[in-house]
């Protein structure tokens, strides 16, 4: 029986990119989200894609996804983007509540809907995006939401180690989608600039220049499958083309 890859969040940029990725390697991909058109145009193009539409912002989502395995799960990935840029001084609690239930509520609720299925060698993977580390003031939500996901990440390494799988955090930098031009033109706004100025000034505040892919995030993924990523359980993979200045 094929292995099952669940990837929340795949209609987005990322999504698309990692359900691709992992359907090449010959995982069987059942594709969350909560448009059924959009899931059901992406699962015409890529063979071995299931979709399955639910709201992972919810409890019914678990039971949601769960019906759709029938066979072992070797990884989990979620990757749901946010929709609410603006200042910790200006956004509403409401948004930031929301933000905290979609990352870090969304990966618990993904995490038990697979649980029953997960093999030895299973990875867990938190697509939690570098604001979690490096907090940006366009960006609250995100960072709060994201620093919970690096938390929780770790959490669940350590409760399912025991049984042979690892969860995992990949935090991208910010990434050329309409995600990131939606949050740049909201920043413009408050600035008086360009939206451009602000994906360009992003650009430039990289060590190499340069914006993350999605294709790079889908990479990083697949690189999680092989057994040797075993040794980064509970690890944060920074994809963020040098953008952190920190130590860890």
């Amino acid at each position: 029986m094929a292995e099952t890859a669940v990837v929340v969040g795949a209609t987005g940029a990322f999504g698309r990119a990692i359900v691709a990725r992992l359907a090449a390697a010959g995982l069987r991909v059942v594709m969350v989200g909560r448009g059924a058109e959009a899931l059901s145009r992406l699962a015409a193009e890529i063979a071995g894609s299931v979709p399955c539409v639910a709201d992972i912002g919810d409890d019914a989502a678990i039971a949601a996804i769960t019906a759709k395995l029938d066979g072992p799960v070797r990884i989990a990935v979620h990757g749901p983007g946010l929709t609410a840029p603006g200042s910790v001084g200006e956004i509403a609690t409401a948004s930031l509540v929301q933000a905290v239930n979609l990352k870090a509520g969304g990966m618990l609720r993904l995490t038990r809907a697979v649980d029953g299925h997960l093999v030895p060698g299973a990875r867990l993977v938190a697509i939690a995006g570098h604001y979690g580390l490096e907090p940006a003031p366009y960006a609250a939500a995100a960072g709060v939401a994201n620093a919970a996901l690096l938390n929780l990440a770790r959490q669940l390494s350590l409760a399912y180690g025991p049984r042979g799988i690892t969860a995992h955090a990949i935090a991208p930098g910010p990434a050329d989608t309409e995600r990131l031009w939606r949050i740049a033109e909201a920043e413009a706004g408050r600035r008086g600039v360009s939206a451009a100025e602000i994906v360009d000034g992003m650009r430039a505040d990289s060590a190499t220049g340069a914006l993350t892919t999605p294709e790079e995030v889908a990479w990083a993924v697949a690189l999680l499958l092989a057994p040797e990523a075993a040794a980064m359980a509970g690890s944060t993979l920074m994809l963020d083309c040098g953008r952190r200045r920190g130590l860890p």
